[in-house]
């Protein structure tokens, strides 16, 4: 059996970004998972001493706290600087460019739609800076109740897929005067699903490395699975079953933006060691 690893996958800037941020500045703490992958979260920890905090109210004066990759809603980085607290921001640019959107275009009086999960911390942080309140879709159907003024503004999570994206726009040209459509969806996001859907139409077997709780891997597996219905989403080489590559010929690996190289070249390891 032969081993392919899509062209694009893996760490994206933001994450590197992040990453290098966190490794400069040890016995500090993150407010919320730095990215969302618990291994590489549990390494910042061990060599780093780079700890975790899931409530902001727990910081006290003088702490330094590092600001994740997918930012935090507006009101609590405002509260956490007046408090006195070291505020490292990680947040990555491609995080912060929709947050400046949805603010400049409330403001101006347009109805602020966003595509992506509302129950996503980027998604949270996003909709707390439309200061006019912004609605949060997933598809156009949860449109079809909601009334939204002439003007509108659509903007992209970074790791939603492009055509449902599309599916959101083109469902509101049409219904209104003026629709403005940002393309806040990150490249790398794009060219690791561009990858993965190109791999998976030729391998008999796919495995995508990355967080449970990663959007963009569970992305990468939806668009595998399209294409391989042989697809399977681990976290690292641990989850592997040795069962799943009897009689496969080729084998595609993809990875989340959050997984690390150490943890895909484990996987990739542990299949060469078993399988071939």
């Amino acid at each position: 059996m032969k081993i392919e690893l899509a062209e694009s996958y893996g760490f994206c800037f933001g994450v590197k970004r992040a990453i290098k941020i966190a490794e400069e500045n040890q016995n500090a703490a993150t407010y919320g998972p730095l990215i969302h992958n618990p291994k590489e979260i549990a390494r910042l920890d061990s060599d780093f001493k780079v700890g975790l905090v899931e409530d902001f109210k727990t910081f006290q004066a003088g702490d330094k706290a590092i600001v994740r990759t997918h930012g935090i809603v507006k009101d609590e980085l405002k509260a956490l600087k007046e408090s006195g607290v070291d505020v490292v921001d990680a947040t990555c640019p491609f995080v912060t460019k929709p947050q400046e959107i949805a603010q400049e275009m409330s403001e101006a009086g347009y109805s602020v739609v966003i595509f992506g999960d509302v129950a996503h911390p980027e998604i949270k942080g996003v909709r707390s800076y439309a200061t006019k309140g912004a609605v949060v879709v997933t598809s156009p159907k949860e449109l079809e109740d909601i009334k939204l003024h002439d003007r509108v503004a659509l903007i992209a999570q970074t790791t939603r897929k492009v055509e449902d994206y599309m599916e959101i726009a083109n469902y509101l040209i049409p219904r209104h005067k003026e629709v403005r459509v940002f393309n806040t969806i990150c490249n790398a996001t794009f060219e690791n699903q561009d990858a993965a859907r190109k791999l998976s139409k030729r391998a008999d077997i796919m495995i995508i490395i990355g967080g449970k709780n990663s959007s963009n891997t569970k992305q990468l597996f939806n668009i595998a699975y399209e294409n391989c219905p042989d697809s399977y989403h681990i976290e690292d080489e641990n989850e592997l079953e040795m069962s799943w590559f009897e009689g496969k010929e080729l084998c595609g690996i993809s990875a989340g933006a959050s997984t690390p190289d150490w943890i895909i070249q484990n996987v990739v390891n542990a299949i060469e060691k078993n399988i071939i």
